[in-house]
């Protein structure tokens, strides 16, 4: 196995504000990363441009080897990288099945039969396929979150992006929605996963990287990242 995802030297510029600054890491086939971060250190933008939805100002990102730096969002999706958003955005007219089909259908750009049992199959790996022909307006917070998940996974992603999907919901919820990801992972999908509930994405990481200001704090066993000083310092202040 080798790396999925090359962040390399990145940088984002919006006009004179510098948000992220010679970003460097990468993602091994078959990991799940959890990155934290106080509020502005740049997490969400560094998912953005992995996603293909911002494009960097410096540096390059590769998936697969492939320098994808150019590529667009859909492009990129195609290849195999998914991802939730932070605010799940459904089309709330449509059925949750139809809005995991629209996942299949452009995201993964496949038709017919194919399409459908991608959707069907996305379902039942999210727990909706109960509410399949529920109108996604009518869901629950956390189901929102699962039709976000059922989405990404209809385009069949080898690399799944989360942008804190555990955020606003209930100790039990938080607990239904890592078994879900646990799942996920275990089946192949390598997953980079942004989140402020750290004891969630400590059930299910292999790795930690902590970002500040733009920059990587420190990586590495998630337990040590958590209780090192570089982090405390950033969430707690120095004595210094």
């Amino acid at each position: 196995m080798g790396a999925v995802i090359e962040v390399d030297a990145v940088s984002k510029r919006f006009g004179a504000l510098a948000v992220i600054e010679e970003l460097s890491f990468s993602l091994e086939e078959g990991e799940a990363l959890g990155v934290v971060g106080p509020n502005g250190a740049g997490k969400t933008t560094t998912l953005n441009m992995i996603a293909g939805d911002f494009r960097p100002s410096g540096g390059s990102i590769r998936f697969d080897g492939q320098d994808v730096t150019g590529f667009s969002a859909y492009r990129r999706c195609k290849l195999g990288i998914g991802r939730t958003s932070q605010i799940p955005r459904p089309f709330e007219g449509l059925t949750v099945f139809e809005n995991v089909l629209v996942g299949a259908s452009f995201g993964g750009a496949h038709r017919g039969h194919v399409a459908r049992d991608l959707a069907v199959d996305a379902l039942r790996r999210t727990g909706m396929i109960s509410k399949a022909n529920v109108r996604a307006g009518q869901l629950t917070l956390l189901e929102r979150k699962r039709l976000e998940l059922s989405r990404a996974l209809a385009a069949e992603p080898k690399v799944l992006l989360l942008d804190e999907i555990a955020g606003g919901l209930t100790d039990g919820e938080v607990q239904e929605l890592v078994e879900t990801i646990k799942s996920i992972h275990a089946s192949g999908v390598s997953v980079i996963w942004i989140e402020h509930i750290v004891h969630a994405l400590l059930k299910v990481v292999d790795r930690m990287l902590a970002m500040d200001c733009g920059r990587v704090l420190v990586q590495g066993d998630p337990h040590e990242v958590m209780a090192s000083d570089e982090v405390k310092n950033v969430y707690l202040g120095s004595e210094d």
